[in-house]
């Protein structure tokens, strides 16, 4: 959310900020609302500065025997007080009004983010390995014959319809494989701390992050009214929601494995054969609250630990700046990790790092008390994949496929695996 009184103080770069995101001015209108509400509270100020001064005299109004005063001052008394009551139900609804309005306004872009319209824009900041050259054509995940009796898209469908997918034996194995590397290599050398929280949040933890609420189409509610979380970071960022940290509390580091939920809302048609873009999904995640001073180094040390990631197994990626069109709601830069997907010859996002600023922390109320004294301030938030678990796997058993239709796994994994290198293709670890 943004600070209403540096729009009140420079409006103009705020709507210029919002144009570089293709958004029409909006300052005239948050600052037309900020000064309705404000009259409402000096008016509602004023009608009981009023009513106090009279409750005073009606005593004495009374013990000099004057009752034609006592009534005028009791009368105004009960007056003010219908008028307050009216007023400050005003101010509250035009308080409304304006939290609307500005919990819908994405953040505010960095200078040095990229201007642009869409993923086309986007400028690359760096570039590791090769695509394989495979001497042969190469075939999507799904189409491998050692993966295909572990790739279950028919009965998927028959237990929950489209955008499912059923994974068994080795298949099975190679993804909880995955989670468990980036989880291990996250918490025991990237300095990150596990957390395994809940995937059913509050409303207000999905207002917190941003997802609520201009993206309630993307996610799931339950009859009970809570939310199917769309990423960890909803709750390992909300673990802080309406605290005051200490100074010395921050950095935190937290990273999770869980499901994720989403419904894909307006994807209709785009990946729709194998688990590239599924409803439900798994993911380690990453998220840093941090002191504002430290935001941006901390961008590029998660930059780094999810780079790491790749590298370890082996895997071509290439790491973009988002540019302003394609930046998300709550970032105010985001460096995009993409694979070499050797089925689609092309690379695919497998991870976002973002950095949010104060955005988050002031709809959490997320603060921390400076060390040397001073005025509560804001925590600075991050959140980043660490990697999306079936992405990569879809990325290992492409980029490791050999002709004959087996895949060569990464090293890497091979103390998840038992010490197996290999699916073959009759679909066995070996």
């Amino acid at each position: 959310m943004h600070d209403i009184r540096a729009i009140r103080e420079t409006p103009d770069a705020f709507d210029a900020a919002m144009a570089r995101r293709g958004l029409a001015p909006v300052s005239p209108a948050i600052l037309a609302l900020d000064e309705a509400r404000r009259a409402k509270i000096t008016a509602a100020e004023e009608a009981q500065a009023a009513r106090n001064a009279a409750s005073k005299e009606v005593g004495a109004a009374k013990a000099r025997g004057d009752e034609a005063e006592f009534e005028r001052l009791r009368a105004l008394v009960a007056e003010k007080k219908d008028e307050i009551a009216r007023l400050d139900e005003e101010a509250k609804a035009e308080d409304r009004r304006l939290q609307d309005m500005l919990m819908s306004l994405p953040n505010l872009p960095l200078a040095d983010v990229p201007d642009g319209a869409d993923e086309a824009d986007n400028v690359e900041r760096h570039r590791w390995g090769t695509p394989p050259d495979l001497g042969f054509a190469a075939k999507e995940h799904y189409q491998l014959p050692g993966v295909a009796a572990g790739m279950d898209f028919e009965t998927a469908a028959k237990l929950s319809g489209a955008r499912f997918v059923v994974l068994k034996g080795a298949v099975a194995r190679i993804h909880r494989a995955l989670a468990q590397f980036m989880l291990d290599t996250h918490v025991t050398e990237n300095g990150l701390t596990e957390v395994n929280a809940p995937v059913l949040v509050r409303e207000e933890m999905m207002y917190g992050t941003g997802q609520l609420p201009k993206f309630g189409e993307d996610s799931y509610q339950t009859r009970e009214g809570w939310w199917l979380i769309p990423t960890s970071e909803v709750t390992l960022t909300n673990t802080v929601n309406d605290t005051l940290l200490d100074e010395a509390d921050l950095p935190r580091r937290l990273t999770a494995h869980s499901l994720c939920f989403r419904s894909e809302a307006g994807s209709a048609g785009r990946d729709t054969a194998g688990m590239l873009r599924q409803h439900q999904f798994e993911k380690v995640e990453m998220v840093s609250i941090v002191h504002p001073e430290q935001g941006l180094d901390e961008l590029e040390r998660m930059t780094g630990c999810a780079q790491g990631i790749l590298e370890r197994l082996g895997l071509p990626y290439r790491t973009m700046t988002l540019c302003t069109g394609d930046t998300g709601f709550g970032a105010r830069r985001t460096h995009d990790l993409e694979v070499w997907l050797p089925g689609q010859g092309t690379y695919r996002e497998i991870s976002s790092v973002s950095y949010c600023g104060d955005f988050q922390a002031r709809r959490m109320n997320a603060r921390f008390r400076p060390a040397g004294g001073g005025k509560p301030a804001y925590v600075h938030t991050l959140n980043g994949s660490g990697l999306a678990v079936g992405r990569c796997l879809i990325a290992v058993l492409e980029n490791g496929q050999r002709e004959d239709g087996s895949v060569a796994l990464p090293e890497a994994l091979a103390p998840w695996l038992g010490g197996k290198t290999l699916l073959t293709v009759e679909g066995e670890l070996a």
